[in-house]
């Protein structure tokens, strides 16, 4: 069956991640502990189309991750004409939010582009860290092997931050070939990108304990005084201290 097929290349993806990947978890981790034990903000911002919300305020989950999100509305209205001619790129754009946020220099942002070129996602780490800001980057290495950078610098992601999480997977994103599908099948990034997030957060918690911080964790709301806790207990003290 194709389902037996896909359970055996996902086993596969997930002891690469697991095998190949496990140093820079660790130091990840590190980095995550450090960096609020010295009063910083960690910030996830749309890791492989918003997995970070598996971790974001959700029982289980530590307080200390927060959302990084941007956009910008421009009414268009008026007829379609050709701006072929014109300078369109949105390069810089990042550099406004950032300031417009509440980061500071030191603060941890995570970023995500599987291929290590899109346009948003290279905008946003490059101008962090002219910012001062860690930059922790989930992408396919084997990816961004294949493709071109888009950058104005001539570099991709993974030449711009400070730590690369590969998320092992293939060229073009998708695991399988099925017979009779042009298209291969199956994304990999996202499952890949989950597991190392909560590794990563995994080694964080356990640091922070032996440094004698405990980071709050998030109850689940729909459970029997789980809101309240999170109200009452955690939301409080991470305004207070950051964890």
């Amino acid at each position: 069956m194709l389902l037996d097929k896909y359970n055996e290349r996902l086993d596969q993806l997930i002891e690469k991640v697991r095998t190949t990947q496990r140093d820079n978890i660790i130091t990840a981790g590190h980095m995550i502990a450090e960096t609020i034990e010295k009063g910083g903000n960690v910030y996830l911002s749309k890791i492989c189309h918003e997995i970070e919300n598996d971790l974001i305020y959700r029982g289980g989950g530590p307080i200390f991750y927060k959302h990084f999100s941007y956009g910008m509305q421009v009414e268009k209205k008026a007829r379609i004409r050709d701006r072929s001619d014109l300078d369109t790129s949105i390069w810089g754009m990042a550099s406004y939010a950032l300031k417009m946020s509440d980061m500071r220099p030191g603060d941890l942002l995570m970023v995500s582009s599987v291929s290590g070129r899109t346009v948003s996602t290279v905008d946003l780490a490059y101008e962090a860290k002219k910012f001062g800001i860690q930059v922790i980057a989930f992408m396919s290495m084997e990816y961004a092997a294949a493709v071109a950078p888009v950058h104005p610098s001539g570099k991709k992601l993974y030449e711009m931050v400070d730590l690369v999480m590969d998320n092992c997977a293939p060229a073009a994103e998708a695991m399988m070939e099925v017979p009779g599908i042009e298209a291969h099948y199956a994304a990999a990034s996202g499952i890949a990108s989950d597991i190392l997030l909560w590794s990563m957060t995994t080694v964080a918690i356990e640091t922070l304990m032996e440094h004698g911080i405990t980071p709050g964790i998030l109850k689940s709301a729909n459970f029997p005084g789980g809101n309240d806790y999170n109200k009452t207990v955690i939301e409080p003290h991470y305004d207070q201290y950051g964890w």
